[in-house]
């Protein structure tokens, strides 16, 4: 999938995800997401790697936001399935997101510094977008917004490691394929 092609498939994931949450159908992001990782599972050479760097996510991204919205950092109307956990559409974005992490985001895993400074900076932006739009509540406390920064650009150290580990994007022998190249 080529570089560009990845990175608006994941906008298509967080928009429907975010978008379907404020409408009331946190269904559709889900939706889309599954549909994203399993094209990109596809036509990755090694799937299995992809997809275990996938689950990583899903399980960071649980937690992380689950913390988050137990600490009454985030809250959310729709999608919740267990009271003060984060919702399925909002856990399911992190496997659209893994999908970036060795293609179109790929160049971010070996600038660690600059990973965290991402995380700590985009996380609430990305939140407060997202509550803009109407999927969530975020909290405006600085110490809400520190932590969630925080806790993302400790995620995205954690989850570049994950991502060298996981390496679907290659072939065997280290080479990646011309349809995954750039852009």
């Amino acid at each position: 999938m080529k570089l560009t092609v990845n990175f608006l498939a994941f906008l298509a994931g967080w928009f429907g995800s975010v978008l379907g949450a404020a409408a009331g159908l946190p269904w559709v992001g889900p939706v889309i997401v599954l549909m994203v990782a399993t094209l990109h599972l596809t036509i990755v050479p090694q799937p299995g790697k992809e997809l275990r760097l996938m689950l990583s996510a899903l399980l960071i991204g649980a937690v992380l936001d689950s913390l988050a919205t137990a600490m009454g950092w985030l809250s959310f109307d729709t999608g919740v399935i267990v009271e003060g956990l984060a919702p399925y559409w909002m856990v399911l974005m992190w496997v659209g997101f893994a999908t970036t992490l060795n293609t179109c985001m790929r160049w971010l895993r070996d600038y660690p510094v600059l990973a965290f400074v991402f995380g700590f900076v985009g996380a609430p932006l990305i939140y407060a977008f997202g509550a803009r739009l109407g999927a969530l509540t975020l909290s405006t406390e600085p110490l809400a917004l520190a932590g969630l920064g925080l806790s993302w650009g400790v995620a995205l150290l954690l989850l570049y490691r994950l991502a060298k580990r996981f390496d679907g994007t290659l072939t065997p022998t280290g080479a990646m394929p011309a349809h995954l190249a750039a852009p």
